[in-house]
């Protein structure tokens, strides 16, 4: 299961209506090579869902994980930050050993 704060509920709401998606956009969350760290995260708005794809729901917000990203983003919250150190989305992941400084990569 992956799962939304409030405050990501929230930016994705607004992004998704500033970028004119319709409500069937749901969020795509990937795990691609690269980054400092090895592995980096990927999110966009996806209106397509595969036959190799789980959805999740989580507070109204259905996100979209292909199976292969799933196995490092099982039990993660996808946060919001709007602070003065920082400002987007977060993952908060159980299954990272370590992540960069920008919070964009991470390995296992």
């Amino acid at each position: 299961m992956i799962s939304v704060t409030d405050k990501a509920k929230t930016r994705i709401t607004e992004l998704r209506e500033e970028e004119g998606h319709t409500p069937d956009f749901n969020i795509r969350v990937m795990v691609k090579g690269g980054g400092c760290s090895g592995l980096m995260y990927d999110l966009d708005f996806d209106n397509a869902i595969k036959d190799t794809d789980d959805v999740f729901e989580d507070k109204g917000v259905k996100i979209i994980v292909d199976r292969k990203s799933l196995l490092y983003l099982l039990g993660t919250t996808l946060d919001f930050s709007d602070g003065l150190n920082g400002k987007g989305f977060q993952f908060i992941n159980p299954n990272a050993s370590r992540t960069c400084g920008c919070g964009e990569s991470f390995a296992v």
